[in-house]
């Protein structure tokens, strides 16, 4: 398969979660039929932060996603390079194989945007988030570039929220509605690695009030595609 003793041994007792090539290799020189395929979603969502698993497997169901973001590019649409940066500049520092991990287990969670059964996703972003370089210059580019290739998406929609809006319903910090298969909203905040699934109806009306009124003061998805555009063409 190409990976040492120790390595697989470390997966094979819990130690180091496999990535998708290492269960894929795994797969074909045991024969297990699709045994260990079938359990790497799982394995992946393992890698995930704890506060952060429980809303993961809502998500990964979900008829639908809208979010706000203010001052980052969201998780489901950074590239590895700029997902690898922000954690490489968390605090306090992660050791090398926890960032392979994090960056891994983020990017898995990005089949959502091609899943079969297309789940509609909305994604409102700060434009601070755009002008908040980070890694390099390089990496805004491709992270630009990558905005634009996803935004073509059939099932997605990405608008910018103008640094002069003014007072918006965002400034109260960044929040993510999502459509369970019964049909029931669901809503979710995080800050300083604190998560939180909010389920109570009033408060999740609330949410979807704010950001039906982010959606009207956001640019609209061309004009966002303009912006990302001039900016990538800046790095």
């Amino acid at each position: 398969m190409g990976y040492s003793y120790e390595q697989t041994a470390s997966i094979e007792q819990g130690r180091r979660p496999a990535k998708a090539r290492f269960t894929e290799q795994a797969e074909e020189v045991s024969g297990a039929g699709g045994a260990l395929a079938v359990l790497q979603e799982d394995v992946d969502r393992a890698k995930l932060p704890l506060f952060f698993q429980d809303f993961a497997l809502i998500e990964a169901e979900a008829l639908s996603r809208l979010a706000y973001y203010p001052l980052l590019i969201p998780g489901l649409l950074q590239t590895e390079a700029y997902a690898r940066a922000l954690f490489s500049a968390h605090c306090p520092p992660l050791d090398d194989e926890t960032i392979d991990q994090h960056v891994d287990a983020r990017l898995s969670r990005q089949k959502l945007l091609t899943r079969t059964s297309p789940v509609e996703l909305s994604f409102i972003i700060g434009e601070s988030a755009l002008h908040s370089v980070v890694g390099d210059r390089a990496v805004m580019k491709g992270q630009f570039t990558h905005l634009l290739d996803v935004g073509k998406l059939r099932n997605v929609e990405i608008q910018i929220m103008p640094a002069d809006r003014g007072f918006h319903p965002g400034l109260n910090g960044p929040l993510v509605l999502l459509e369970t298969p019964e049909h029931r909203q669901v809503g979710y905040v995080e800050s300083q690695e604190v998560g939180v699934v909010v389920t109570d109806p009033g408060k999740v009306s609330a949410f979807a009030m704010r950001y039906g009124k982010l959606r009207t003061q956001a640019l609209s998805t061309e004009a966002s595609a303009r912006l990302i555009e001039r900016l990538a063409g800046e790095q």
